[in-house]
């Protein structure tokens, strides 16, 4: 969440930069601060009130003691205590309005980012060539089921639609996926892997921005009060939740394979076919803490870190900078990695790599401090896909696919699937 303080002493800086995203929300920022004047007015009563019944509790005590009256200031104290009680309460409920506002108030974008929705998305870079082919390339659903790895319809009849099952060598090529993309990261990248539970507290929902707003996009389970994690981000950025942490001890990098659940799949029929579009997917996920000085830097690290995959996979892909009508709640900047599907025509996105800059550490209360003299300040965290597997095995197939219905596998992969090349089922 955004910091009140800079609510208070930036207020059109900050208003301007949330306009930038929704034109709706500097409404909000000024509703934050009438409460919070509301509530440091009360306050700052309150600690009136309570000094002078201190004094008159010093009073009657004294009067007492001399065997007089003290019915008068004693009612008095209790005409205080009354308007100590229904002040609190218009603190109490301040507080309460103003917490929830701050938890869906976006953070603020770079001035880097451009304006608007999607369609102003900014082109970065490209990298490879379109693969090319002297025959009709075929969706990677077609591919899957001739190759006998891919298989929707029983998927469907298990769990529902976005719910697809791999069989024999795609459970091969996936696992192989994955513990490449791991190997790269631990082996290359210095970063640390965890294994880390896929369901997880509101209170953890909460820390990365999954909740309150997207509730209705997650999967929860009713019993235990645990929701199901939409990315491996959730677990692993709540690891330090609530702890201080040595300025030495950053930067701190962890890698993570967890399944993914996600709701959203499918909405509006858009891209539903395939693996385009799913309700589980697997996924290789990279978060960092970082120092704030260095949150800018580590961005393009770790999305290069991304890009090294891709490159290696001799995948066709582009990088784009997002716009403010495309960035995620608590992102304050973010780059999406595409790569180019020929079977269905269309690039996916298989990562998106975003600094939160001390938005999520707020909500976690994840701090650090650089000296024992200094005061505690709030971490940067980040984090990118690296990869998704669905659309990287959809490119994949469909890049990779010949003629006769089998799929050429690149190098890189041989050592970890133990194959060269995907053939049709017979």
């Amino acid at each position: 969440m955004l910091d009140i303080r800079r609510l208070r002493h930036e207020t059109e800086a900050v208003k301007d930069a949330l306009a930038r995203r929704d034109s709706s929300l500097p409404d909000l920022v000024d509703r934050v601060l009438e409460l919070d004047v509301t509530r440091r007015e009360a306050l700052g009563v309150v600690n009136d009130l309570k000094a002078q019944r201190n004094e008159v509790s010093k009073r009657v005590g004294e009067l007492k003691r001399e065997g007089a009256d003290a019915e008068a200031p004693i009612l008095e104290m209790r005409e205080v205590g009354v308007r100590i009680g229904e002040l609190d309460v218009t603190i109490r409920e301040a507080d309460e309005e103003i917490e929830a506002l701050l938890l869906g108030i976006p953070n603020t974008p770079f001035d880097e980012v451009p304006e608007g929705d999607e369609d102003h998305n900014v082109l970065l870079s490209c990298h490879g060539s379109p693969a090319t082919f002297d025959f009709e390339p075929r969706p990677h659903w077609e591919l899957g089921e001739t190759l006998g790895i891919l298989d929707l319809a029983r998927g469907s009849k298990v769990s529902g639609s976005g719910f697809p099952v791999l069989l024999a060598d795609g459970a091969r090529l996936q696992r192989g996926l994955i513990n490449f993309f791991l190997d790269v990261h631990v082996d290359e990248h210095a970063y640390t892997e965890v294994r880390v539970p896929y369901l997880v507290t509101s209170d953890t929902m909460t820390g990365t921005g999954q909740l309150p707003k997207f509730a209705e996009e997650s999967y929860q389970t009713e019993r235990d009060e645990l929701w199901l994690i939409p990315t491996a981000e959730v677990p692993v950025t709540n690891l330090h939740r609530d702890e201080l942490l040595a300025a030495d001890d950053l930067p701190l990098r962890y890698t993570a394979y967890t399944p993914c659940f996600r709701r959203e799949a499918g909405a509006a029929g858009k891209d539903t076919r395939g693996l385009l579009r799913v309700h589980q997917f697997d996924k290789v996920e990279l978060v960092r803490y970082e120092l704030p000085e260095r949150s800018r830097e580590a961005l393009e690290e770790l999305t290069r870190e991304a890009e090294v995959l891709l490159e290696r996979l001799g995948l066709h892909y582009r990088r784009l900078l997002l716009a403010t009508g495309d960035l995620g709640q608590s992102g304050a900047l973010t780059y999406d990695l595409e790569v180019w599907a020929p079977g269905v025509d269309k690039w996916l996105e298989v990562s998106s790599c975003t600094t939160f800059t001390d938005y999520q550490a707020r909500r976690a209360n994840i701090r650090f401090r650089r000296s024992q003299a200094e005061k505690p300040e709030f971490v940067h965290t980040l984090n990118g896909s690296a990869l998704a597997l669905p659309r990287v095995m959809a490119a994949l197939l469909e890049t990779y696919q010949q003629a006769d219905g089998s799929v050429v596998l690149p190098p890189v992969l041989h050592p970890y699937v133990g194959l060269d090349r995907l053939t049709p089922s017979t």
